[in-house]
């Protein structure tokens, strides 16, 4: 139903409730209170000296407002409360002095000073009777907390409610029905009400979102692929032509790679390996063993970057085995492009590497037999599927080097093969990671001079300011002039950013990686991908606006090589956390680290369809809701109980975009 429809909603409270992520009368409805407010009202006999409490009054004189700056006010008045006078202070509330009339009754928050009989005041209402529990709702500016209320409380008397748990989970749990969950939520009148609606929504949400991974991982199972007949001499064979020793963890999920190769069900599954663990050899050996079975292979990569990173390392890798491989870009000739596209469908390419421009329309291969995505959480679903589509049941295989941690894994790639690469190549030292702070940048520049004079190189990342782009590309300037500065103009810089052209970029990485530049500063696009062993340093600037597992993968750039590395994070604010990293190199670690601190929420800095951002579910707190949906799913699938039920039948139809 039309948001308009309720009452008091015009089209810009319309307009900002869309950015809440509300276009409907039933999203309103599942708009839940993220906390709630106690107000366990006390008499002004019982408040401690500089502790929050909630006092009632009347007002017994009109408010004053004294105005100190233009967007700062100061409002005094009195107040009788258990037979007391109160002299009240609040800050940039001004707007309420037209109801804080005489005799008005007032609801007032904040800490009483006893030896000067004042309460200054964080809070005020009106009309709220004791021991009431609040709601309280995420907001955008020009929307307040009650009018939030007030919407939900009209959306509620139209019933539009729907319950989504299977009955025999319902008796079986004893969960209140869903009007009652959903009314409750919105309006407890006790602790207990709360608990039990919290608690029935909790899992209706996860059992939704589990019944869609389990049921992905059901059918997934039954998809015939392609079964090769490869010997197990092969990785032998791959072996001896590299001029490195694998480990033992990438010799793990070469196993599992060849088993699923030679097996008849569809490979589907997900590589999960810390940066520079050597992810890019073991999808190497799948295109190895892809090619020996005479089928071709598709390499997916988000950027361009990355694309001709790996077409570059794969095509070294596979030198000696005759693979045609060829690159295909936005960047890519017409001509070119077009001969590439011939050369496909005839079968002379074995390997195609690219970006977004392999899900094009004109992209057929002649008999496609693997598909790897590379850091796949990038892409949107329908992309990631469209590759797929572009051969006859195609194996599957994910790279991605965020490590997460095994919960969010259950939940994101639940329907996946997991394969984790934990140990690092051989010859790799730690990277020594120091937080600084802004007034000790002297100590850091005398040390990127010291990798300098060694002819080393130095990556500087600047943080992305999202609603600013003017401002951002200010700053990675001001860095620059400032490095200018510091070192007499003598180190050649380059700057890398999102509004370069695809061929300025290219020109700025081939110096780097030539040696020509020494210092490249840069936004976070070098984050996945780069790879310039002579980079030994890497300087992060407000190192406070990054996730610690986004910081991990920007430190990742350096230490890939046998040289000492170094990370410093340059940062006035949230230090102790930052000194996550300074504990450790282990990004399955810090990612458990960066997950108890910020939660779920979005780990990768951006949503896409299919990932666990929940209404009301934390897969943090409720990881046993989330367990217990699990097997509970699980068993409704086996047993075939969804058959016959309207919703999880449409899930069903409407299921591919969790893929």
């Amino acid at each position: 139903m039309d948001l308009k429809s309720i009452k008091g909603i015009a089209l810009g409270t319309e307009q900002k409730l869309n950015s809440l992520g509300i276009y409907t009368i039933e999203n309103l409805v599942e708009f839940y209170p993220y906390r709630y407010n106690i107000l366990n009202l006390i008499t002004i006999n019982e408040a401690k000296e500089d502790e929050s409490c909630t006092i009632k009054g009347v007002v017994v004189d009109a408010p004053k407002v004294q105005y100190i700056k233009r967007n700062f006010n100061r409002m005094t008045f009195k107040i009788i409360t258990n037979k007391q006078m109160v002299n009240v202070t609040i800050f940039n509330r001004a707007f309420f002095k037209q109801h804080l009339t005489l005799n008005k009754e007032v609801v007032i928050t904040g800490k009483y000073k006893r030896i000067n009989n004042s309460f200054m005041a964080s809070d005020l209402k009106f009309n709220i009777s004791e021991n009431k529990i609040e709601p309280v709702y995420h907001l955008v500016e020009g929307l307040s907390n009650s009018q939030i209320s007030k919407y939900i409380k009209e959306a509620l008397k139209l019933n539009l409610y729907y319950d989504y748990i299977p009955t025999i989970y319902t008796e079986k749990y004893h969960f209140i029905n869903k009007e009652a969950a959903v009314n409750l939520v919105h309006e407890p009148k006790s602790i207990q009400d709360i608990k039990s609606s919290t608690l029935r929504l909790k899992y209706e949400e996860l059992f939704n979102f589990m019944f869609k991974i389990n049921y992905l991982k059901s059918i997934n199972k039954k998809v015939e692929g392609i079964k090769r007949d490869l010997s197990s001499n092969y990785l032998n064979e791959f072996q001896e032509q590299l001029s490195f020793t694998l480990t033992k963890d990438q010799l793990i999920c070469m196993q599992k790679i060849y088993e699923d190769l030679t097996n008849a069900p569809r490979m589907n599954r997900l590589i999960l390996g810390d940066v520079g663990s050597g992810k890019t050899i073991v999808a190497t050996y799948a295109i190895y063993l892809n090619y020996l079975s005479k089928h071709q292979s598709a390499l997916m990569a988000p950027t361009e970057i990355l694309a001709m990173q790996h077409y570059k390392s794969i095509q070294e890798l596979l030198s000696k085995f005759n693979i045609k491989t060829a690159l295909l870009t936005g960047s890519t000739k017409k001509k070119e492009k077009e001969q590439i596209m011939l050369d496909l469908q005839d079968g002379k390419i074995d390997l195609l590497i690219g970006t977004h421009a392999l899900i094009s329309d004109n992209v057929k291969f002649k008999s496609l037999g693997l598909v790897i995505t590379d850091e796949q959480h990038r892409f949107g679903v329908a992309q990631r599927n469209n590759l797929s589509e572009k051969g006859l049941a195609p194996d599957v295989l994910y790279l991605s080097a965020t490590p997460i941690p095994r919960t969010y894994a259950l939940t994101i790639y639940g329907d996946l093969d997991l394969s984790l690469i934990k140990t690092k190549p051989t010859g790799r030292k730690e990277i020594i990671t120091k937080v600084y702070k802004e007034s000790d940048i002297k100590e850091v520049l005398y040390k990127m001079l010291e990798e300098l004079k060694l002819g080393h190189q130095i990556y500087v990342v600047s943080p992305l300011i999202e609603d600013n782009d003017t401002l951002d590309l200010k700053s990675i300037f001001a860095l620059e002039e400032k490095f200018n500065l510091a070192f007499k103009n003598q180190v050649k810089i380059g700057i890398l950013h999102g509004k370069l052209k695809n061929s300025e970029k290219e020109i700025i990485m081939n110096d780097f990686k030539s040696g020509e530049l020494k210092i490249l500063i840069s936004t976070t696009v070098i984050e996945v991908g780069v790879d310039v062993p002579n980079t030994t340093m890497i300087v992060i600037y407000n190192a406070e606006r990054f996730g610690l597992a986004t910081l991990h993968q920007l430190r990742g750039r350096v230490g890939r090589n046998d040289m000492q590395s170094y990370c410093y994070l340059i940062s006035n604010k949230d230090v102790e956390r930052l000194k996550v990293l300074e504990e450790s190199n282990d990004g399955f670690y810090i990612s458990e680290k960066d997950f108890e601190m910020r939660g779920g929420g979005d780990l990768f800095g951006n949503k896409q369809s299919g990932s666990a951002n929940f209404k009301i579910a934390n897969i943090k707190t409720d990881y046993q809701i989330l367990m217990q949906a699990a097997l509970d799913t699980e068993d409704y699938i086996n047993s075939k109980l969804y058959i016959g039920n309207v919703y999880y039948e449409k899930l069903i139809d409407d299921i591919s975009f969790i893929n």
